[in-house]
């Protein structure tokens, strides 16, 4: 079961004590994958059809709780696989109909099909428990989320721009920052960000789904730290071998162009020890010395000699002068 499915799933066993939350969701869901159907005769009939038993689960049993209404339900089999199946969520009487039509502010009072989609204005959305509630019923009936494991994705595929503003007016009220693309003749609210994704987890009260994200933030964060740690090591052990590498060059070279005795005295001794211990760091260097030299001294030292191999070269113009 991919990770999407396993939030719907969850999401489908939650079950609003409150009406006005559940209609909230009915709303939601009819909204965007459901159809109203007028016949010639001005009967309405709702029809809900999604490729998720836990969307078609859910909705039916939010129908029965809040309006004691049974919808029927329908199972169809694709002709090209068998796993893929489309469930139908069917009212079939009119006056059923019409009461789940009128109570989610889906028909104006003239009877017209008609959705008030600014949040400030729509009295199924009035509360943030309800907004809560259609945020969840949103994303059941059209939403996705991507395995966090592999890269951090929410969206919430929208039929019209106007529906994507609504969704995002909402995620705005709970301080979530969504995008809008356009895909296929849809309008998708989405997040990228991690902590959006679990801001808008928590919101729609899929509390499973959202430690399982959270556990996969702290080891991909801790991850990521180590990955850092090692890659600056890794970097400053390149660094070290380099300059050690050149240290070497120029004390190999003053001695093949001009003899160890051509340095001073001093330098002499941290040339040698230098020449003999290629992999040791300054500290440890200075530390072979007699008398022993800090860390800072050696460098020096080692710099002293890198500018009269330099002269040699013809590079730079200096002397031997300490």
């Amino acid at each position: 079961m991919s990770f999407s499915s396993e939030v719907k799933e969850e999401l489908s066993r939650q079950m609003s004590n409150a009406q006005h939350c559940r209609i909230a969701e009915i709303a939601a869901i009819t909204s965007m994958c459901g159809n109203v159907i007028i016949s010639w005769d001005n009967k309405y009939s709702i029809k809900m059809r999604t490729e998720t038993l836990a969307v078609a689960r859910k909705y039916a049993n939010l129908i029965k709780k809040s309006f004691r209404i049974k919808p029927e339900i329908s199972i169809r089999t694709s002709a090209y696989s068998n796993k893929a199946r489309t469930y139908t969520v069917n009212i079939k009487n009119h006056e059923e109909s019409l009461k789940i039509l009128q109570a989610t502010k889906l028909v104006n009072n003239d009877g017209d099909i008609e959705e008030i989609l600014s949040v400030q204005n729509n009295i199924v959305i009035m509360k943030n428990c309800c907004k809560r509630a259609f945020l969840r019923g949103a994303f059941m009936a059209t939403g996705s989320i991507n395995d966090p494991n592999k890269s951090y994705h929410f969206e919430i595929a929208c039929n019209n721009e106007l529906k994507a503003k609504q969704i995002l007016d909402i995620l705005n009220i709970f301080n979530i920052e969504g995008k809008t693309v356009a895909r296929k003749g849809n309008c998708v609210v989405y997040i990228k960000e991690g902590e959006g994704i679990v801001d808008v987890l928590n919101v729609m009260e899929a509390h499973v789904a959202l430690m399982k994200m959270e556990n996969v933030r702290i080891l991909k964060g801790m991850s990521n730290y180590y990955n850092r740690q090692v890659n600056c090591e890794a970097a400053n052990i390149k660094k070290t071998v380099n300059t050690a590498c050149r240290q070497i060059d120029d004390i190999q070279y003053i001695i093949d162009k001009a003899g160890i005795d051509y340095l001073p005295g001093k330098l002499q001794d941290i040339a040698m020890v230098r020449l003999e211990n290629p992999d040791s760091s300054l500290q440890e260097l200075g530390g072979l010395l007699e008398p022993p030299l800090g860390k800072s001294g050696v460098n020096h030292r080692l710099r002293k000699i890198s500018e009269i191999a330099d002269d040699l070269r013809g590079n730079t113009q200096g002397g031997l002068d300490q």
